[in-house]
């Protein structure tokens, strides 16, 4: 029996128009700066497009070459709507959005499941947004992907670096994790600690990410921790919070994007 898990942010976060989605889509795209070569891993931010769209692009926009290669994308966010230990996957066989079905990766998420850490639970995903806010993106640059969807609790970096090692893959599969930088500073303030948060990311620096810096600090720390062990090279895309696109000044939230080669 097929269970799709339905949107739950269109129309708040994202449009749930599919012209004036990809209309949006585009225009981010095609106004992101390059200057990168395709990775084997992003991170990107998950607020609304008007927030931290242009931001999420210029990372999504490095996967153009290689948009006919990757055919798996393994996805870690966290948990905003419910208290989580440990790292809960879906048993649904697709993910919608309002440019259609994304087909769940049965096979990555059966091998996630024989580690301890994973465990199938449906609430966990059935309101977040940090992943359903990737999938348009995804869908609009890639021509075909399975998806291996993930939210992340309070876990160790170590489990979340075994979970990305088991499915690692080789040139067909992307990792993607999704957070967003600190949250509700001054924007003078948000500079500051996003900069140093920034650095302990492209110095593969784990430890150096506080629960004030990233509220994807879970997922993201074992993305560092296997990078750092496979010898991989992180190189900052885009740096900005949402006083530099679409809000005020007095909290802002901040935004990064990041490849991973």
């Amino acid at each position: 029996m097929s269970q799709i898990r339905q949107p739950a942010v269109a129309d708040r976060f994202y449009p749930g128009d599919v012209a004036e989605l990809e209309g949006m889509l585009d225009a981010y795209l095609s106004s992101a700066e390059v200057h990168a070569p395709p990775p084997k891993a992003l991170i990107v931010p998950h607020a609304g497009y008007l927030y931290s769209g242009p931001v999420a692009a210029s990372a999504y926009a490095t996967l153009a070459p290689v948009s006919r290669i990757l055919s798996r994308v393994v996805l870690l966010g966290p948990s905003h709507r419910v208290p989580l230990h440990g790292i809960a996957t879906s048993l649904a066989t697709a993910f919608a959005t309002p440019l259609g079905l994304v087909q769940i990766d049965r096979e990555a998420v059966e091998r996630a499941l024989r580690l301890a850490q994973v465990r199938p639970m449906e609430a966990a995903h059935a309101l977040e947004h940090s992943l359903e806010v990737q999938l348009p993106f995804l869908q609009r640059v890639l021509d075909d992907f399975k998806l291996a969807p993930f939210v992340v609790g309070e876990t160790s970096a170590e489990a979340v670096a075994k979970l990305l090692e088991r499915l690692w893959g080789g040139p067909e599969t992307l990792i993607v994790v999704s957070s967003d930088l600190s949250h509700y500073l001054d924007y003078d303030s948000a500079n500051q600690i996003d900069r140093l948060t920034s650095a302990a990311i492209e110095s593969l620096s784990p430890d150096d990410i506080g629960p004030d810096h990233a509220c994807g600090r879970y997922p993201l720390r074992g993305l560092l921790v296997l990078a750092r062990r496979l010898g991989l090279k992180v190189q900052r895309l885009d740096l900005r919070n949402s006083g530099d696109t679409a809000g005020t000044r007095d909290q802002v939230v901040g935004y990064g994007a990041y490849a991973l080669h």
